[in-house]
C-alpha cells in the first residue's frame, strides 16, 4: 500500500512518531493509501527549514524564483492525466472534471505568479522640495498555508504559488481527506529543482498538525481556505499573535433568475452551478431564486435536466456526478436531506443514496437533490449543506429577491441571470456578495481579488492582493536637503 509521506527540508520523510491515517477512496469505500499522522514535532522541523531558508529565498532574485514556479507548472502540465487520476480516485469527482478544470487550473496558478512576480510595482510620493517618500514590499518571512479537500490541488496552489512568488517560504498542509497530489507535487519540487526548505508539505489532521502551524510563533501568516467553524478558531487563536491572516470560508450562495433572462441558458448554467463536483464547491448556488412569472418553466426545466445526470464511477468519462469525499461527509448531505423533508420541503428529485455496484458498491454516491416549497428564512435555506442539494424559490419583486438572498450569514458568491443592463449593475451592486457572475458562473480571471464578505471570510485571494498579503509594506522618506 502507498505510503505518502512529507516534504520537508527538501526531502520526503515518515511523520516523526511514525503514525499513520487512512486515505480513504470515497467511489469504493476501502483504504488505498496511507498518509504521515504528522503533528507539532513534524511542524517543528518544516518550520525550521523555512525558516533557514527564508533568508537566501528571500532575496533570491524574482526571475530565479519566477523560472522555478514555471518549472513547476510546466511539470504539472506535462504530468496531467497522472494528477487528474489522482484527484479523481482521492475526492471522487469525475475524471472529466479534474481532466479540464482542476489540473488546468493548478496550472494555470503557477504560471499566472511566475509571470505575476515579475510586473509588480510600489508607489513614490513627492513633498514637493521637501522630501521623497517611496513604498517597499518586502517577503514578510514563512508562511502557513492550510487548504480543503475539494478542490485540492487548486486550491493548495492557489496559495503556495503567490507565497513563493513573492520571496515567502512556506509551511502547508493539504487536507488529510484528499492528500495525493500535494504528494505527488513534493516529488516535482524535487524533480524542479526547489531550494530545501522553500516549500514544505505537512499531512495530518487538521486538529493536531493544522492546529500546530496556526501555533507556531515562527509562522507569520496564515493562508485558510476552510469551514467557518475553523476560521473562526483560527482568528481567536492568531490575533493576539498578530499574524496577518487571509481566510476564506463557507458560503449558502445564491442564484437570481429574471423573467427577462435567456431561459434555456439559465437553466444550463444553473445546474452547473449547483451541482458541479457534487455540489462540493465553496461557489456553488444552493439556494436558486426564480422570478414568479417564469418559475414553473424554469423548475420544469432544472429538474428534468438534474435528474438526468449521471451518477457513477468517478473514473468514466461519461459520469457527471461523482462520489461524495467521505462517508461522514455523506451521512452529513443525507441528514441535511432529512431535515429538509422535515421542514415541509417537497423533494423534486434525487434525495436518496445511490446504490452502486461491484468496484463501488461501497462507495458514497447520493442523486442531485432539487427541493422547493421551504421558506427562505428556515435552517435548510440558511446552513451550508456542501453537497449536490439546492432549493428553488419565487419571487415577485427585485428587491425581495435581493432581501431574501441577503438572508444569511454568508456573502460568497452570487449568480444574476438577466438581459437587462441596468438591473445587473443594481442588483450586482446590493448583493451581500464577494463576487456576483452575471450570465455565467465560475469564470475566473486571476488578475481580480477573490474572497466573501460577512461569515464568508476576511482577506482576498486571486490577483496581485495576493502577492501583497505575503509581503510587509514599509515607506521610505528621504529628506532633500
Amino acid at each position: 500500500m502507498t505510503e505518502i509521506l512529507n516534504y520537508i527540508n527538501g526531502e520526503l520523510r515518515k511523520p516523526g512518531t511514525d503514525a499513520w491515517l487512512d486515505n480513504v477512496n470515497p467511489a469504493t469505500g476501502k483504504v488505498y493509501s496511507q498518509i504521515p499522522d504528522s503533528d507539532a514535532g513534524d511542524v517543528e522541523a518544516a518550520t525550521k527549514a523555512a525558516t533557514d531558508a527564508f533568508r537566501q529565498w528571500s532575496v533570491t532574485p524574482v526571475k530565479q524564483r519566477s523560472d522555478l514556479l514555471l518549472r513547476l507548472s510546466a511539470l504539472i502540465q506535462q504530468n496531467l492525466a497522472k494528477f487528474a487520476e489522482a484527484e479523481s480516485i482521492d475526492n471522487g469527482k469525475p475524471i472529466t472534471l479534474a481532466t479540464q478544470v482542476d489540473i488546468p487550473r493548478a496550472v494555470s496558478n503557477f504560471h499566472f505568479y511566475g509571470t505575476a512576480a515579475l510586473h509588480t510595482h510600489t508607489q513614490a510620493h513627492a513633498m514637493e522640495n521637501t522630501a521623497l517618500n517611496y513604498t517597499l514590499r518586502q517577503p514578510a518571512g514563512v508562511a502557513g498555508c492550510i487548504s480543503p479537500w475539494n478542490l485540492p490541488l487548486y486550491l493548495f496552489s492557489w496559495k503556495i504559488a503567490p507565497a513563493l512568488a513573492a520571496g515567502c517560504t512556506v509551511v502547508a498542509k493539504p487536507s488529510e481527506v484528499t492528500p495525493m497530489t500535494a504528494y505527488l507535487l513534493s516529488e516535482l519540487c524535487i524533480e524542479a529543482g526547489f531550494p530545501k526548505g522553500v516549500l514544505n508539505i505537512v499531512h495530518g489532521l487538521g486538529t493536531r498538525a493544522g492546529a500546530a502551524i496556526v501555533e507556531h510563533p515562527g509562522i507569520r501568516l496564515i493562508s485558510f481556505t476552510g469551514g467557518t467553524k475553523t476560521g473562526e478558531w483560527i482568528s481567536r487563536t492568531a490575533a493576539p499573535m498578530f499574524k496577518k491572516l487571509s481566510l476564506e470560508l463557507g458560503g449558502k450562495n445564491p442564484g437570481l433568475v429574471f423573467a427577462d433572462c435567456d431561459l434555456d441558458h439559465a437553466v444550463s448554467s444553473s445546474l452547473k452551478a449547483a451541482f458541479s463536483n457534487q455540489g462540493e464547491i465553496c461557489l456553488c448556488s444552493s439556494r436558486i431564486f426564480i422570478e414568479k412569472t417564469i418559475y414553473d418553466k424554469f423548475r420544469d426545466a432544472f429538474v428534468k435536466k438534474a435528474a438526468a445526470m449521471k451518477v457513477g464511477d468517478p473514473m468514466n468519462p461519461e459520469t457527471k456526478t461523482g462520489a461524495i469525499v467521505s462517508k461522514t461527509h455523506y451521512e452529513k448531505i443525507l441528514s441535511c436531506i432529512e431535515l429538509a423533508r422535515q421542514e415541509g420541503g417537497q423533494i423534486l428529485c434525487g434525495g436518496e443514496p445511490v446504490k452502486m455496484s461491484g468496484d463501488n458498491a461501497g462507495g458514497y454516491f447520493i442523486q442531485p437533490t432539487v427541493i422547493e416549497h421551504l421558506p427562505h428564512d428556515c435552517r435548510t435555506n440558511q446552513e451550508e449543506i456542501f453537497g449536490p442539494v439546492v432549493t428553488l424559490l419565487p419571487f415577485e419583486k427585485e428587491e425581495e429577491a435581493i432581501a431574501m438572498a441577503n438572508s444569511t450569514r454568508y456573502g460568497l458568491a452570487a449568480t444574476l441571470f438577466t438581459t437587462n443592463l441596468n438591473r445587473a449593475h443594481r442588483v450586482a451592486a446590493k448583493l451581500d456578495s464577494g463576487i456576483v457572475w452575471v450570465n455565467c458562473w465560475l469564470l475566473r480571471d486571476l488578475r481580480t481579488p477573490f474572497g466573501g464578505m460577512k461569515q464568508s471570510g476576511m482577506g482576498r485571494e486571486g490577483g496581485f492582493e495576493a502577492l501583497n498579503f505575503f509581503t510587509e509594506e514599509k515607506n521610505v522618506c528621504i529628506k532633500i536637503s
